[in-house]
């Protein structure tokens, strides 16, 4: 059994050894899950917004998707919304995603041998990857709300993973993710907000282990590129 840490935030992502879970359930990584599955070509995770925008010039047929405190970056293409995109206007194309936790998760997580993604989308997924790579440690981090205060989705994922690795699998998921509207979720049924965060992406959020892949984080001569490893013995 390998030893399994959970930590928080972009401070316990700068603390994350052995194989990394990077948690952001609403909605980094959930997005990421679903732009994959829509047939993006690639997508590229950056740290800042102008790093984003120095990439988007140099790569060809790209879109800039991202937020900061949850509202779309200023001259993007998308926010951090899983229900504003449609296969038609990302299949192929390269995607450059910058937000205020997940991403920021990703570039401060320098001491991981290896890191991945991870939501509710995907979870046991993530599980099994992890089982089938039996690393000595996993650090499960949860980057929480803009990577520094808790978010009960992002400790409810990691709990959610750790107990599969235990083989002591959560029974009470269904009640427990849809408890996240009165609780973690709770903006996204809050009119004022619902051009930020729309209901539907909370819906799409919260359906778990709805992708048999994870998402694999790399690195080229470009920069971070978080790619597809599918296995159909994942879920």
């Amino acid at each position: 059994m390998s030893k399994i840490n959970i930590l928080h935030y972009i401070e316990g992502a700068k603390q994350a050894e052995g194989l990394t879970v990077i948690i952001d359930v609403f909605r980094a990584f959930s997005l990421e899950c679903y732009l994959h599955d829509m047939g993006v070509k690639e997508i590229r995770p950056v740290g800042t917004i102008e790093e984003a925008f120095r990439l988007k010039e140099t790569l060809d047929n790209s879109l800039l998707i991202g937020e900061r405190r949850g509202k779309m970056c200023e001259g993007f293409d998308y926010g951090n919304s899983p229900s504003s995109v449609s296969r038609e206007r990302v299949e192929g194309k390269t995607i450059i995603h910058t937000t205020s936790a997940g991403t920021q998760g990703i570039v401060n997580a320098t001491g991981a041998s290896e890191i991945i993604t991870g939501s509710l989308v995907n979870a046991r997924a993530v599980a099994e990857y992890i089982k089938i790579k039996n690393p000595e440690v996993v650090s499960l981090v949860c980057m929480g709300n803009n990577g520094v205060t808790q978010a009960l989705e992002d400790e409810l994922c990691a709990e959610y993973i750790k107990s599969i690795l235990e083989g002591n699998e959560l029974q009470d998921m269904k009640a427990r993710t849809e408890e996240l509207q009165f609780t973690g979720g709770k903006h996204f049924f809050d009119e004022a907000q619902k051009e930020v965060f729309p209901t539907a992406d909370f819906w799409m959020c919260i359906q778990y282990n709805k992708f048999p892949f994870i998402i694999r984080i790399e690195k080229d001569g470009i920069g971070y590129v978080a790619r597809r490893v599918g296995n159909e013995t994942f879920i």
